[in-house]
C-alpha cells in the first residue's frame, strides 16, 4: 500500500473551538499547491480518510477542486490532533483492506501525522509536517519506507 499523509493547510486560531477552525487564505494556497503536486502523481485514490475537524474537511475540498478524485471517501473521528496512534493506524490499516486499497490518503493533524509515520515504520523517528505537508509511506510486505516528504516551499522550488 502506499499511503499519503497529509497535513491541513494552515489555520486560523479565531474559532469557538478547535474542531471549527477553518483554513486561513494561505492556508486554501498551501492545499491548492500541494494538489498540483499531488496531481502530477496520482488522479485518483482507492480511500481517502479525512479528520472530521473542518480545516481537514476543507484541504480535502481543495484537493478535489483540482480534479484529484477517490473511489471511497470516509471521515474518521480516530484522526483527529490528540487520537491515539496505534487507534488510527490500527483504523487506516482496517479501511485499507476493507476496501482493497492501494493508495490512500490521510488528511488529518500534528501531532498525530508524526507519529503515525513511526506506527507504520518503528524505525523512524516521528517528523514534523509542514502546513499542507505531505509524507508518502510505501507499504508493502517486503519493507516499509518513506518513499518522500513534501511540502508547499519544497513543491514550489521543483516547479
Amino acid at each position: 500500500m502506499q499511503l499519503f499523509l497529509m497535513r491541513h493547510g494552515e489555520a486560523s486560531y479565531q474559532a469557538d473551538s478547535d474542531k471549527e477552525r477553518i483554513l486561513t487564505d494561505l492556508g486554501v494556497e498551501q492545499a491548492k499547491v500541494m494538489a498540483v503536486w499531488l496531481s502530477k502523481t496520482i488522479t485518483q485514490f482507492d480511500l481517502v480518510l479525512v479528520s472530521p475537524y473542518v480545516r481537514a474537511q476543507q484541504t480535502w475540498k481543495n484537493i478535489v477542486d483540482s480534479n484529484i478524485t477517490a473511489k471511497k471517501v470516509c471521515t474518521l473521528t480516530e484522526l483527529t490532533p490528540s487520537s491515539e496512534p496505534s487507534q488510527s493506524s490500527t483504523a487506516i490499516e482496517a479501511y485499507a483492506e476493507h476496501y482493497k486499497a492501494d493508495t490512500v490518503l490521510v488528511v488529518a493533524h500534528m501531532p498525530l501525522l508524526g507519529y503515525l509515520v513511526n506506527e507504520f515504520i518503528p524505525s523512524e523517528e516521528p517528523p514534523l509536517f509542514a502546513t499542507a505537508g505531505i509524507t508518502i509511506l510505501n507499504l508493502l510486505a517486503e519493507g516499509r519506507v518513506i518513499e518522500s516528504q513534501n511540502s508547499p516551499e519544497t513543491v514550489s522550488r521543483e516547479r
